[in-house]
């Protein structure tokens, strides 16, 4: 238990330059952290107090078994440096009402859409959507795995979500090489339960070409007994003939252009 407190301890101070710029925002002696991160000492009520506001967890979170853990900041509910900077440049006024009418949206999804690097297969991310003092932010999550690299990979995202004149529009970043912006803009739900949302995502493909593309994309809201662990298990490419994919999906991210369109359209 207190091994996993220390790995747990690690990684959030992994999302920081330095453990001396974790002590310095944290106004801790440097050699009393070390202490922790050693396994020596465990925080007192005050000092464990700071750690847990800074680092936005609970107590009891830092004890988790560390494959868990991983799996919460995996899936962002655990803030890391990056993510708590998630809102910066967006106009608050923008943000403040963004999030009117949001709170029925929170939670998580898969997402579903045909790969951009890899035709002829869907992609499927896990999105978290929650809501924090700045606003209503979210981390999309890919986990890749390829018969050349059967160990899988995880790619995070993280970004702003607001709704304006019924229109939910999300904006990302990808968070380890900054190398790609996504935009979604999704139709809202007007049934009593949020089910499935459908609308546009606009990014490039993630490979050496980088070419930019636009695909139907639809996300399906996941229950609350479903696990982390478990959803992010589920993700990563599928073949058309997956048998968890239904019709409806299936038709619902179809690429197709209807004669005489001379845009490429959501499909409701």
């Amino acid at each position: 238990m207190h091994d996993d407190f220390v790995a747990n301890l690690r990684l959030l101070c992994s999302y920081y330059p330095s453990i001396a710029e974790v002590c310095r925002r944290l106004e801790i002696n440097r050699a009393q952290f070390n202490r922790y991160l050693k396994g020596r000492y465990r925080p007192r009520h005050a000092a464990m107090r700071r750690l847990c506001a800074f680092f936005g967890v609970e107590e009891h979170e830092l004890y988790l078994p560390h494959d868990d853990f991983c799996t919460l900041v995996q899936a962002g509910r655990v803030p890391t440096a990056s993510s708590q900077a998630s809102g910066v440049g967006w106009p608050d006024d923008l943000l403040y009402r963004g999030r009117e009418g949001m709170a029925r949206y929170l939670g998580c999804y898969f997402e579903y859409y045909h790969s951009m690097s890899r035709p002829g297969h869907l992609i499927r991310t896990l999105v978290c959507l929650e809501e924090r003092e700045s606003g209503i932010v979210y981390q999309r999550t890919e986990r890749m795995q390829t018969p050349a690299n059967p160990r899988p990979c995880h790619n995070r995202y993280e970004g702003v979500a607001v709704r304006l004149a019924d229109r939910i529009f999300l904006v990302d970043h990808e968070t380890l090489n900054g190398h790609e912006v996504t935009q979604t803009i999704l139709f809202p739900s007007f049934q009593s339960q949020v089910t499935r949302l459908t609308g546009l995502k606009l990014g490039v493909a993630d490979n050496s070409e980088r070419m930019p593309c636009c695909v139907r994309v639809l996300y399906e809201r996941l229950g609350e007994q479903v696990s982390l662990r478990q959803a992010l298990s589920q993700c990563g490419l599928l073949s058309l003939d997956d048998p968890t994919l239904d019709a409806e999906l299936l038709a619902a991210v179809r690429n197709d252009v209807a004669p005489g369109e001379q845009h490429f359209r959501a499909r409701h």
